[in-house]
């Protein structure tokens, strides 16, 4: 896998913190209190607690997780924004933080917050129940030939899965409905029952489903076939400029000073590549395609995505 790092401020504070329990002089922590924008069990509350452990090694210090899922993950966001900024509070978070920025429904955006690592880009894919659709051609022909019917489910009006609904509608030129859901079971209990006709959702939450034969992934949104699933089609090779995932980072209080955020961006960095993480991203189907990028390369795709998010929010 390739790893894109950095060669400034955060090359620099990775020599220095390389070293289990070392710590740069400008970043020593007494604790660390890490607000987790999810509700315990999903997949940013199992990112946060599988990193916590290899936080601790690295900085000699105590960091306590703090679960804040109200309002889309908005209370995280805004006890981020308005902690101390000095490196003891930062925040694990997913792609909810743009999609519900998108829709208006969180107040919390990159002008408070600043992006400091991502860690994961998990690849949606579109699922279907294979009693009702053998394949992504079963369920374009049937999205054409009945426009206005088919259903696609999702978790709720403001998520990264509706984004991959108004995307395919739009690239596509499909008339798909939207139902959302208040849980991610809901929605995977209706598609199993043939209540829709499809949900999104990520490699690394359906493998039980695609195990049991109970669900198939028919298109992934993705430029290239993925090496481990070879034989589902891409949105990109159908002309369709819709390849964003459910990306998983760290932010931290905009005003924390610069060599701070280096200094936190290179300790994650070495955690991202280290065998431990490696080893948990392979286990959880989060190695598909690479998910590191640095401060500054992830503010850059956030902003990418916010700007193609309200667009769509605008026209829907």
């Amino acid at each position: 896998m390739n790893v894109t790092y950095r060669t400034l401020a955060g090359a620099t504070a990775l020599a220095a913190l390389a070293t289990p329990g070392l710590a740069q002089d400008s970043y020593s922590p007494s604790e660390i209190t890490a607000f987790v924008a999810a509700g315990a069990g999903g997949g940013t509350d199992n990112f946060a607690r599988t990193v916590q452990p290899m936080l601790e090694e690295r900085l000699d210090t105590n960091v306590t997780i703090i679960n804040l899922p109200a309002a889309s993950g908005a209370v995280a966001h805004q006890r981020t924004a308005t902690s101390e900024p000095n490196g003891e509070s930062i925040e694990f978070a997913s792609s909810t933080l743009i999609t519900s920025l998108a829709a208006g429904q969180n107040p919390i955006g990159l002008d408070l917050l600043t992006p400091v690592a991502r860690m994961q880009s998990d690849v949606l894919m579109l699922v279907v129940n294979p009693e009702k659709y053998e394949s992504f051609d079963a369920f374009k022909a049937a999205a054409e030939e009945t426009p206005g019917e088919l259903i696609i489910g999702g978790t709720h009006a403001a998520s990264i899965d509706r984004m991959a609904f108004l995307g395919l509608n739009a690239e596509a030129g499909f008339d798909l409905n939207f139902i959302p859901y208040d849980n991610e079971g809901a929605a995977s209990a209706n598609l199993l029952s043939g209540n829709i006709d499809g949900m999104f959702n990520e490699i690394s939450a359906i493998q039980g489903y695609m195990e049991s034969g109970e669900m198939i992934p028919v298109l992934a949104l993705a430029d290239d076939r993925l090496e481990a699933y070879p034989d589902i089609p891409t949105t990109a090779e159908n002309g369709w400029d819709l390849t964003f995932g459910n990306e998983r980072g760290i932010f931290i209080n905009a005003e924390t000073p610069p060599e701070t955020i280096g200094a936190i961006e290179a300790v994650f960095e070495d955690i991202y590549g280290s065998e431990a993480y490696q080893d948990y991203a392979a286990r959880t189907f989060l190695d598909v395609r690479p998910g590191w990028l640095g401060s500054e390369e992830y503010r850059a795709e956030l902003e990418k995505n916010l700007a193609y998010f309200q667009e769509l929010m605008a026209a829907n």
